[in-house]
């Protein structure tokens, strides 16, 4: 990758039912440069075994599809917010093993919903938030990098102002597990940052700092602009639209060219779909057509 230009991987979210040793092949099929799994159910229960054969069979399996790079989702149940101690321990004890498995299996990063203060507040969850996430990385020194998800902004949910985020991040920035964020297109709108403009991304760099936007979910919206809630849509069948997610690739690829260095050698800002695999395929080629109208 030339050093003045920012480059993108197209993927989406796909199954491991079977065996984590299958997603390579299914990510393959439906036209993907990268991909997100989960490692263990989203829903909870015990976490599959990752014994060395396992990895070998999907190291195998990544190299016979070509494929390089892959991101990790942590189960939604996690909550650092939550009054529940059992709950914020868990999280804490949950996203460490993701980071650990996904290190194992060689992915580069892991992200997750920070979760809510509903039980107790904002400001009571976030400081509680901190000081969970601290615990996280603490003497962890493993190669997957840990992601805060900008959420939608329902409820008491943390993170879903730009401002939220980085206090949910000061504890971290110094710690080399600390990636940055996962930008999410459908929950930023979710929450009033309009990425069918340029704006959003001055407001970025000014609360959080383009340097810790390491990769984003790239989903179009049910929903209108500020709505406050997650749902997701195909691109181009949403209030985003497709020229809505041109613009937002123009953005990215103007101004992460400043803060390219902070993104190791050769790799590429993945793009992640979380739309249904009824349509994923048309979704991964118009994100492609868009991504590569950029470098002509």
């Amino acid at each position: 990758m030339a050093q003045n230009k920012m480059n993108f991987k197209i993927g989406c979210h796909v199954s491991i039912a079977g065996g984590v040793w299958n997603a390579p092949e299914r990510a393959a099929a439906l036209g993907c440069e990268t991909f997100q799994i989960f490692t263990r159910s989203p829903q909870g229960g015990p976490a599959p075994e990752l014994n060395g054969e396992v990895i070998e069979k999907f190291k195998d399996e990544m190299q016979k599809h070509k494929l390089s790079e892959f991101v990790v989702h942590c189960p939604y149940y996690i909550n650092f917010g939550s009054g529940k101690p059992q709950t914020f321990h868990g999280s804490i004890s949950i996203v460490r093993g993701e980071l650990d498995r996904t290190s194992l299996l060689g992915g580069q990063y892991v992200m997750f919903h920070t979760g809510s203060g509903k039980d107790q507040g904002k400001l009571k969850a976030i400081k509680q938030a901190q000081e969970g996430l601290k615990k996280v990385l603490d003497g962890y020194k493993g190669s997957a990098q840990l992601l805060i998800e900008i959420a939608a902004g329902a409820g008491e949910v943390l993170g879903d102002t730009f401002e939220e985020v980085t206090e949910l991040m000061a504890p971290l920035v110094k710690h080399p597990g600390f990636g940055g964020v996962c930008f999410d297109t459908q929950h930023a709108f979710a929450s009033g940052y309009d990425v069918r403009k340029g704006d959003w991304i001055k407001q970025f760099d000014k609360a959080i700092g383009l340097k810790w936007l390491k990769m984003s979910h790239i989903n179009d919206s049910k929903v209108e602009l500020a709505s406050r809630k997650d749902r997701h849509e195909h691109i181009n069948e949403g209030l985003i639209g497709k020229k809505g997610f041109g613009i937002f690739l123009q953005s990215l690829q103007s101004n992460l060219k400043s803060s390219i260095l902070n993104h190791k050698s050769g790799e590429a800002v993945p793009l992640i779909l979380e739309t249904e695999h009824d349509k994923v395929e048309t979704d991964i080629k118009i994100l492609k057509a868009l991504r590569d109208k950029l470098k002509k």
